[in-house]
This record gives C-alpha cells, sequence and structure tokens, in this order.
C-alpha cells in the first residue's frame, strides 16, 4: 500500500511511517512531495495521503496522525502508547505531555536541517524511532545513573567499610553502624553523598560526622568528588 505526505518531515512525517511498517503494512511504500501535490499526487498513484487537512488519517482535536493510526489499527502495544505521547507532545509543542518531546523534537529538527534528502530522513527516522521503541519496552523505568559508577562507589565504600572495621580493634561508634546501614540500603539506588542529609538523618553535628568519618574512611565528599571527575 502506498502513502503520501508533504515534504520535509520532522515528527509525525516520520513517526507515522515508522507505526505504518511496523505494526500496520510491513511492504508500505512512503512518499514525500510538495505539500499542494498530496491530493492529487495521492489519486494519481492510488496512495493513502496522511498528515495533511480534510483526509481521514490526521489530526482530531489534540491528538496527532500518530494517535489516529494507533486508534484506527487498535494497536496496544504498551512500548507504542509511551511513544505516542512523546511524539504527540513533540508534534504539538506541548512538552508538558511528556519529558521526553522536547528531547525527541530537538532530535528530528536537527536531523531534518542535516539530511535534505526525505528518503534518507525516512531511512535515518527508522532507526531512530525503533530505538525509541527498544527504550520503551525494556528501558523505560531505567534512570541514567542505574548500574552508574554511582553504584559502584557505593560498593568501594561500603567494602572498604568492612575492611577497615576488621582491622581497626577500637569500638565502632554507633553512628558508623548506622552509616553502613544507610549506605547498604542506598547500594541499589541513586544516593548522592550530601553530609547535611547524612548528619540529619543521624542526629549529629555534621562537623563531628565530617571529623570521626575520617578515621574510618577518606573525607567522604573529597572522595565522591574523586570518583565522580573519573566518570
Amino acid at each position: 500500500m502506498k502513502w503520501i505526505t508533504r515534504e520535509r518531515p520532522k515528527i509525525d512525517r516520520i513517526a507515522c511511517p515508522w507505526l505504518i511498517s511496523r505494526f500496520v503494512d510491513k511492504e508500505a511504500e512512503f512518499i514525500y512531495v510538495p505539500y499542494n501535490e498530496v491530493l492529487i499526487k495521492a489519486k494519481e498513484l492510488d496512495a493513502t495521503a496522511f498528515d495533511i487537512p480534510e483526509v481521514e488519517f490526521t489530526h482530531y482535536n489534540e491528538q496527532c496522525t500518530f494517535d489516529y493510526i494507533i486508534k484506527k489499527y487498535k494497536i496496544d502495544d504498551p512500548a507504542v502508547l509511551i511513544i505516542a505521547g512523546i511524539v504527540r507532545g513533540a508534534d504539538t509543542d506541548r512538552h508538558d505531555i511528556a519529558k521526553e518531546s522536547a528531547g525527541l523534537w530537538a532530535i528530528s529538527a536537527g536531523l531534518s536541517h542535516n539530511i535534505t534528502d526525505d528518503y534518507k530522513l525516512l531511512e535515518t527516522g527508522m532507526i531512530l524511532y525503533d530505538s525509541l521503541y527498544s527504550w520503551a519496552t525494556h528501558l523505560y523505568k531505567q534512570n541514567h545513573l542505574q548500574n552508574s559508577p554511582f553504584e559502584s562507589l557505593l560498593h568501594e565504600v561500603y567494602n572498604k567499610f568492612l575492611s577497615d572495621k576488621k582491622s581497626k580493634s577500637k569500638k565502632t561508634p554507633a553512628w558508623v553502624k548506622d552509616l553502613k546501614n544507610m549506605i547498604q540500603d542506598q547500594i541499589d539506588t541513586q544516593f548522592t553523598f550530601d553530609l547535611k542529609q547524612i548528619s540529619n538523618d543521624l542526629e549529629l553535628n555534621p562537623s563531628y560526622v565530617s571529623r570521626e568519618f575520617s578515621k574510618y574512611f577518606e573525607d567522604l565528599n573529597g572522595y565522591a568528588n574523586k570518583n565522580w571527575r573519573k566518570s
């Protein structure tokens, strides 16, 4: 089946071909022509026009053409529904709909600026949306810092604590034991080394925490900053 729309695509006119080719018609052919030729060429080529006014496959109220295709063909893939919000926000300049919409707009606008051949742009866009689909399917709830140097740093600090604890004969202060538990609880989450927050949680004076901490570890802030610079 042939699909036709106006030239110089950015958001919807790249996202829709991806959606159609992946979930509606794997053999679909897409054609880009000047705006004033879309309906004429659609009749000549027996093609379905999309993402222009006064055709079936277009915007309705606050929803874009991508949304209509999902509704028309009853696509219920959870990842596609996530992408739909991102596409809608990017295509309608409503970046409040999804936090990723601004990024999609920036990348799409940049690609359109750099690639003047619409069909090469579509080819690149297919890769972009395949990647977005993989993210929405497998990585949607994973943040950037997960499995990052932050996590390794926490493991390193905790292991250092265990090692130092064995080598020191003097009694370990109660707050250090509490700190050990805090670190252990935070091993699998994002953690910022905030001396003030640590002190509040332990109900100890920050100066005391800083001074005493150095007896069991390196200086906490210095240690964190050193490792952050490495990342």
